[in-house]
């Protein structure tokens, strides 16, 4: 762990991948808090030859790190949760909820939203109650409901202007309603957790939804005479599609479909992780549901679905680069500027730019992680000859 850089930093010699392409021997001016276009004559140069230099990453989806959840956890142990992943180079982080009573989620809003007020999360995410009980993967059934317009405006309302996403199964009543009124309030419809068909998929699309919860996971598989909501995502561009890049929710192969389909303009590489992200195996809770943690899989302990990951970004992007074959400058635009524009905040964060906040990533020849920066201050300082 390290503290501020000096107020001029020049971080040389590194290939920099920005917004164009990437650079070879590129250069990244850091004063004080923001990226600047010119560096003063007594900046100081880290040489970072051999290195990579990315956006700092921005997951859209994430329940928690570091032994805490962002579910129920208080609001120090939330705070311990997000400094987990910004060690893994997550610099920009949304507080996902799984479902659970509505008086408990109301509250638990109203802890997640004051540390967004103080920029800590970036917003909310609630991923239900509101979704369908032949597809709820880790969530309680007893919980579950549907989404009437009345409760998801009364979710969002606990926010206080900080929810950015909720995830629906836009098929159950009232789910094309909320759509609607999701759009209205400027909150991004989520379609997840569905047993949707094919036509169900494109009515949610055509009243405002806009990106698909974890593709694949947890809605029903294509199918030659039942397509599905699989393919309805697939093939529209309004849509960016989440996708869990951590070889236990999707195979290679699969992830790869996405990209060719989609484009890397419309890819969210999210963790969704839980506690144990950062933490290692053992036995946790997500909201009311017991889960036991091995060799880094996170399964139910009654029924063993899958229960949310135990994924950090960096792990995401080296497995994208050096597994799946995606190119570098995708797999930046996937973890970073999309993200960013989806949430609102990519006049921040999400790309290497002037004006923008110092938050950047330094990976090694291997595309691991070496250096953290977010606004300016070291996180992980990478180490120099």
């Amino acid at each position: 762990m390290a503290g501020r850089a000096a107020d001029s930093t020049v971080l040389a010699g590194a290939r920099v991948v920005l917004p164009t392409g990437t650079v070879e021997d590129g250069r990244v001016t850091v004063e004080s808090t923001r990226i600047s276009g010119t560096a003063p004559e007594d900046a100081r140069v880290v040489d970072l030859t051999g290195h990579w230099v990315v956006p700092g990453f921005v997951d859209m989806h994430n329940h928690g790190g570091g032994g805490a959840s962002f579910t129920s956890g208080t609001a120090d142990e939330v705070l311990d949760g997000i400094r987990t992943h910004r060690e893994h180079g997550t610099t920009t982080l949304v507080g996902s909820m799984v479902t659970g009573e509505m008086d408990f989620l109301v509250r638990q809003a109203g802890i997640l939203s004051e540390l967004v007020e103080q920029g800590d999360l970036a917003g909310l995410h609630f991923e239900g109650p509101f979704i369908s009980p032949c597809r709820k993967g880790a969530h309680s059934e007893q919980l579950l409901r549907y989404p009437d317009p009345a409760d998801v405006r009364r979710l969002v309302e606990a926010g206080r202007g900080t929810a950015r996403m909720v995830t629906l199964a836009t098929e159950l009543p009232g789910g094309i309603d909320s759509v609607r009124l999701l759009a209205d309030l400027g909150v991004i419809a989520a379609i997840g957790h569905t047993d949707a068909t094919y036509a169900q998929t494109v009515e949610a699309i055509e009243a405002g939804a806009t990106v698909a919860t974890h593709l694949f996971n947890a809605m029903p598989p294509i199918a030659h005479r039942e397509p599905g909501p699989i393919t309805a995502l697939l093939e529209d561009d309004r849509i960016t599609v989440e996708l869990i890049n951590d070889g236990t929710h999707l195979h290679p192969a699969v992830l790869e479909l996405a990209y060719r389909h989609k484009g890397a303009g419309r890819v969210a590489l999210i963790t969704d992780a839980m506690d144990a992200a950062g933490f290692g195996d053992g036995e946790y809770q997500l909201g009311p549901l017991a889960v036991e943690v091995r060799d880094g899989v996170a399964r139910l302990v009654e029924g063993g679905s899958i229960a949310g990951s135990t994924l950090t970004l960096d792990t995401a992007f080296r497995r994208a680069v050096t597994i799946d074959r995606i190119p570098v400058e995708d797999v930046v635009r996937s973890i970073s500027a999309n993200p960013a524009r989806l949430l609102g905040v990519d006049d921040r964060v999400g790309s290497l730019e002037p004006g923008k906040d110092a938050d950047l990533v330094v990976l090694d020849e291997d595309f691991v992680l070496a250096g953290v920066m977010r606004k300016g201050e070291w996180i992980i300082e990478p180490k120099t000859s």
